[in-house]
């Protein structure tokens, strides 16, 4: 399981590693199989809804330290387009299509999508806010 932060308290329990430390977002995978991890989950469990258990976000963060990236979707459809750029010129994803990938819906097209949402959030600037 991975999470994405602003900050993080230090040192993180055993179970949590820092993976990729970028200049406002933190990644931090977690063993969600570690005894302790488990033992936590049990603990901050909670009625989330009538008849739902299950933990927070909110309180997993707080008893980890962690304060919770929550970029704008400006941001976020910034960021998705240069991952989809690269996923498009990436060597192993161009094999895929020499050795005939051709999925119902491609990298192309999840591209025009983000492209059409980057244009409603200009048309509506205080939604991405």
């Amino acid at each position: 399981m991975k999470l994405y932060a602003k900050t993080i308290a230090q040192p993180l329990p055993d179970w949590a590693t820092t993976v990729t430390k970028c200049a406002d977002l933190f990644e931090i995978e977690i063993n969600d199989e570690h005894p302790n991890f488990q033992s936590l989950l049990e603990e901050l469990e909670t009625e989330i809804e009538p008849g739902i258990m299950g933990v927070k976000a909110e309180d997993l963060c707080s008893r980890l330290g962690i304060e919770m990236s929550n970029p704008n979707l400006h941001h976020l459809v910034e960021q998705t387009q240069n991952l989809i750029s690269e996923i498009a010129t990436h060597p192993d994803y161009r094999q895929l299509l020499d050795l005939g990938y051709q999925p119902d819906l491609n990298v192309a097209d999840a591209s025009t999508a983000l492209t059409y949402l980057q244009w409603e959030l200009e048309r509506n600037p205080e939604s991405s806010v």
